[in-house]
């Protein structure tokens, strides 16, 4: 788990005319939230945002007003639909030694059998709870020589150590379909027509 520095600021604006001055600075509004406490409003470095927020799951290290160090984790992270920009940015401020509840992203490896099967992520992202300062960046799960029909299920899935399932045992993870036949789509157009 990678853990990035980040220097904030707080702030007292609030609003759409703030909101788009901190924009123009190439800076990004957020806001820290903290188990049973007032949420803190704070700017963050755009480009230095960006560049940590590549990483899934990150753990920040926030230097507020140049004194005080917290660590936090995004919670939700909010981009203009057009240009892409971080318009804004929720993070939960977490402690060392807590257990936290995220999503870790599921890669396959492998080849399914041969034959045309399709592969469905039913859950591209799996829920889990790890320590806060060791969250896991993802699993792979193979899928080599998979048919059609076969399933993983969350259970099914190594996790990293001091790592727990936040979802049910049987939950599909991720299983492998049969491709349907150009025959039979026209088959049904024909059926369909008539």
């Amino acid at each position: 788990m990678s853990e990035v520095k980040i220097s904030v600021a707080t702030r007292t604006e609030f609003g759409k005319g703030a909101a788009r001055r901190i924009r123009r600075e190439s800076n990004v509004p957020g806001v820290v939230y903290e188990h049973g406490l007032e949420p803190l409003h704070v700017t963050l470095p755009g480009h230095e945002l960006l560049m940590a927020l590549r990483t899934p799951n990150v753990l920040l290290e926030l230097v507020i007003d140049g004194k005080e160090t917290q660590l936090a984790i995004p919670k939700a992270v909010q981009r203009d639909p057009l240009k892409g920009f971080l318009a804004h940015v929720d993070l939960l401020k977490v402690k060392r030694g807590e257990t936290v509840q995220v999503e870790i992203p599921v890669q396959t490896e492998g080849e399914l059998a041969p034959g045309g099967y399709l592969l469905e992520h039913v859950l591209p992202a799996l829920p889990v709870e790890a320590e806060a300062t060791n969250i896991p960046e993802g699993v792979t799960v193979s899928i080599a020589g998979l048919e059609a029909g076969a399933a993983i299920l969350a259970k099914d899935i190594t996790l990293p150590t001091g790592t727990k399932l936040a979802v049910e045992d049987d939950a599909v993870v991720i299983q492998v379909l049969a491709a349907q036949a150009e025959e039979a789509l026209e088959g049904e157009d024909e059926a369909a027509e008539a």
